[in-house]
Order: C-alpha cells, then sequence, then structure tokens
C-alpha cells in the first residue's frame, strides 16, 4: 500500500508548523556584517568572534569562513 500526502505551504508556513524558530532577524543581521565587512566597515576580529560563536565545527568552519572571506576580499589577480 501506497500514501501519498501533498502539502502546500510557504517556507515559513513549515518552518512554524514543525515548530522551528523564526531566525529572520539572525539572518538578516548576519547579511549586515558580512556586507559592512566586505565594504571596511567592521573590523575582521568583529567577524571572526561572529564566526566562531556561529559555526557548527568549531575551528574547522571558522577556517572555512577565514578562507572564503579571505578568497571575497582579496583583489583579483593576486
Amino acid at each position: 500500500m501506497k500514501v501519498t500526502i501533498e502539502i502546500d505551504c510557504t517556507p515559513q508556513e513549515a518552518r512554524t508548523a514543525m515548530g522551528l524558530p523564526d531566525l529572520t532577524a539572525v539572518h538578516e543581521r548576519y547579511l549586515q556584517l558580512t556586507t559592512e565587512a566586505m565594504e571596511g566597515n567592521v573590523r575582521p576580529e568583529m567577524l571572526e568572534a561572529m564566526m566562531r560563536s556561529w559555526s557548527p565545527m568549531g575551528e574547522a568552519g571558522l577556517s572555512f569562513w577565514r578562507q572564503l572571506m579571505n578568497s571575497t576580499t582579496k583583489p583579483s589577480g593576486s
């Protein structure tokens, strides 16, 4: 026997139905800090501290973010 259930809802409605928290404010703050860092308005230490606290894999996750930021902030041709 096969039963198929189709649910038509938005991602926000699905997260709410599953009891997941609304992380919209955290996501927007993260984007703001990342954008400011890329524009040079945030000290690298601030971004590193933020990424360390959010890093799911500790130092390995932080290394990934550091490499990602270094690759996006270096001028092309270096």
